[in-house]
């Protein structure tokens, strides 16, 4: 029996935030309206799939809201809490402690009077898990990538980075100097050619070399080794952005700064809480307590924000504590052998994953239309993921990302593989029904937009 789908407006499967980013007019607040009736044509239309809140703990099955307000349920894919430790014991309880001792509320900036004593516990415990460093703390993951650069680069100074570096780096860099300057992803060649250039015209100021350990929409590392000798060759800093694989991966928890043997490499080392220390929150290590006492007064978002809570600091503290644990270890194999299930699962079933193995699992969509669907699709089904789209990936590369974490089970991976499976076939057929006028078979799934 063929399926029949209902008609959906073109503007709902074609355009993307980049086309609102810069609206025009006298009236800052009035054009910003055209987005709006965007978004809300999408919306209607069920292919909106953003800004969803859970109605349960974000464990690996969950119920949801849509921000229409309608709710759904499934199997969680969409949350970070690799480790699955939001929901472990041990940090419930070392929350409830601290608001017993301490409140909830820090009360000011980490540079007056904001620290407790479970802040300067988790920068010591810190220190030990990454080999002695001094640690900066900030309320937010962002926060600390924005801060590492426009705490230390200054106008005349030049920061060279990856194209796919997280928003946080990019804007610390916008805030910091014009002299910034994108290499190609993870391309060591396009990033030696940038640095001679800069020191063939500038052999005064500084350079900051600007990588993530693990890219969150590529599942892919880069060679942080040969980057370290050619920011020895041209004189610069090296910056590792450990947000999603620090505590995550590796024996030891150290992540690839661990698994290429890099933690003395990098000189500035950020992450972030929110992906495997069940809190929000952040940091910046670096070599010296002068470079970190300069970060504390010139880094704004360390100085100016409130200091993470007494709450989160006891959270994270106990979080790494398991992290460095027998009982860490053990939860990184499981969420390891669930990584290399789902893969090998989606695989059999003809979908494409992308990058190396990690806790993000992203899936080639293919075209942003298809992904809408798509989405729609997945959601009905019992299946929760998050759709990301161009302009956050290329155009034409749009992709489900799947987080993986130690919870879920081979059950879990297998009904979503199914659930996946089908919901890409509908969504293609969808897609061509609706932007075509005529019904066709399927393409293979996971295929859908591939040049």
């Amino acid at each position: 029996m063929e399926k029949t789908f209902e008609s959906v407006p073109e503007g709902a499967l074609t355009g993307s935030l980049r086309d609102y980013r810069a609206p025009e007019g006298a009236d800052l607040v009035g054009r910003v309206g055209a987005f709006y009736e965007w978004q809300n044509l999408r919306r209607e239309h069920g292919l909106w799939p953003y800004a969803r809140s859970t109605e349960t703990a974000p464990q690996a099955r969950c119920e949801a809201r849509t921000d229409s307000g309608q709710t759904f349920a499934g199997i969680n894919f969409a949350s970070q809490d690799y480790l699955s430790l939001s929901s472990h014991p041990a940090v419930k309880q070392a929350a409830i402690d601290a608001i017993a001792e301490y409140g909830v509320h820090s009360a000011g900036s980490a540079a007056l009077l904001g620290n407790t004593a479970n802040s300067l516990k988790l920068e010591q415990g810190l220190s030990e898990f990454l080999g002695g460093r001094e640690i900066v703390l900030y309320p937010t993951g962002w926060a600390a990538g924005y801060g590492s650069i426009q705490g230390f680069v200054r106008t005349n100074d030049h920061v060279v980075m990856d194209i796919l570096a997280h928003s946080c780096l990019q804007e610390g860099a916008k805030a910091a100097t014009q002299n910034i300057h994108y290499h190609g992803h993870i391309n060591l060649d396009a990033l030696a050619r940038k640095l001679e250039r800069i020191r063939n015209n500038d052999a005064q100021n500084g350079i900051m070399v600007v990588t993530e350990s693990l890219f969150s929409m590529h599942s892919d590392t880069p060679d942080l080794g040969a980057m370290r000798a050619l920011c020895d060759r041209f004189n610069a800093t090296l910056l590792v952005d450990c947000a999603h694989d620090l505590g995550s991966i590796g024996d030891d928890g150290l992540g690839h700064l661990g698994l290429q043997n890099m933690l003395d490499g990098a000189d500035i080392i950020i992450g972030s809480f929110s992906k495997t220390f069940a809190s929000n929150g952040g940091f910046i290590a670096v070599r010296d307590r002068a470079t970190a006492e300069y970060l504390k007064y010139y880094s704004a978002t360390h100085t100016f924000s409130n200091a993470l809570s007494p709450v989160q600091a006891a959270s994270v503290l106990t979080a790494l504590n398991i992290v460095r644990s027998e009982e860490g270890r053990q939860l990184r194999r499981k969420l390891m052998d669930n990584i290399l299930y789902l893969r090998a699962e989606m695989t059999k079933a003809g979908l494409e994953t992308l990058g190396d193995p990690s806790p993000i699992v992203p899936v080639r969509l293919g075209l942003e239309g298809v992904g809408r669907f798509a989405s729609r699709h997945l959601s009905a089904l019992g299946g929760i993921a998050n759709l990301v789209e161009y302009p956050a990936v290329p155009q034409g590369g749009a992709r489900f990302r799947f987080q993986v974490m130690a919870s879920h089970s081979f059950e879990d991976i297998d009904q979503v593989v199914e659930i996946l499976a089908r919901s890409m076939r509908d969504a293609d057929l969808e897609y061509r029904v609706s932007h075509e006028g005529q019904a066709a078979e399927p393409r293979r799934a996971g295929r859908t937009g591939a040049a």
